[in-house]
C-alpha cells in the first residue's frame, strides 16, 4: 500500500505518517527530510541559495523515487501537490489523503513552532491566519484531487485507518 499525505503545514502529515506506518507495518517517510538529507541543506537554505524552482525540481525527482517502492506512508511538503504534476503522479501510484484541518486549528498548532518555520517566522496570529487562508485558496485545486479528504472531527487516527482500509 502506498499512502501520500497532503495538506497545509500543521495539518498533521508528519504525525499521522508515523501512526499509519506503524499500523500498516510499513515505512514512514517525510519528503522534506529526505530532500534535506540528499541536498545536505535545510529547505530554507535551498530556497535562499537555489530558489523555489530548483527546490521544486528536486522535490519532484525525489518524490518519483517512491515509484519503485512497494509500500510506504509519505508525508509530503505542503506545496508538493501543486508542482510538476505531482498530484496526478501520486494518484496513479497510490492513495492520496488530504488532511484538511481548519485554519483556526492550524494557527494554534503553528504559533509555538514559528521559530522553526521560516515562511511564518515573522507573522503575528492575524497575519498567520491570512497567510494560511491564501495558501489554502491557492492549493485547494490541487489538494481536492486527493482520493480521500478528511477534515475536522474526521482527522483522528481511527477514522483515518478505517477510511484508508475501505479505499484499499
Amino acid at each position: 500500500m502506498k499512502i501520500f499525505l497532503i495538506g497545509l503545514m500543521g495539518s498533521g502529515k508528519s504525525h499521522f505518517k508515523q501512526l499509519l506506518a506503524t499500523k500498516f507495518k510499513t515505512g514512514g517517510y517525510d519528503l522534506d527530510q529526505i530532500i534535506e538529507t540528499v541536498e545536505e541543506k535545510s529547505i530554507t537554505e535551498i530556497f535562499e541559495t537555489e530558489g523555489e524552482a530548483a527546490f521544486r525540481k528536486t522535490e519532484a525527482k525525489l518524490l518519483r523515487w517512491f515509484g519503485e517502492k512497494k509500500s510506504y506512508v509519505l508525508a509530503t511538503g505542503g506545496g508538493t501537490a501543486c508542482f510538476h504534476e505531482n498530484m496526478d503522479w501520486m494518484n496513479q501510484q497510490g492513495i492520496t489523503v488530504w488532511l484538511n484541518e481548519s485554519i483556526d486549528v492550524l494557527v494554534e498548532r503553528l504559533e509555538p513552532e514559528k521559530a522553526h518555520r521560516p515562511l511564518i517566522q515573522a507573522l503575528d496570529k492575524q497575519q498567520l491566519s491570512a497567510f494560511l487562508q491564501k495558501q489554502l485558496a491557492d492549493r485547494t485545486p490541487f489538494y481536492s484531487k486527493a482520493k480521500i479528504k478528511l477534515s475536522g472531527t474526521q482527522l483522528q487516527i481511527k477514522q483515518l485507518i478505517q477510511t484508508i482500509q475501505q479505499y484499499a
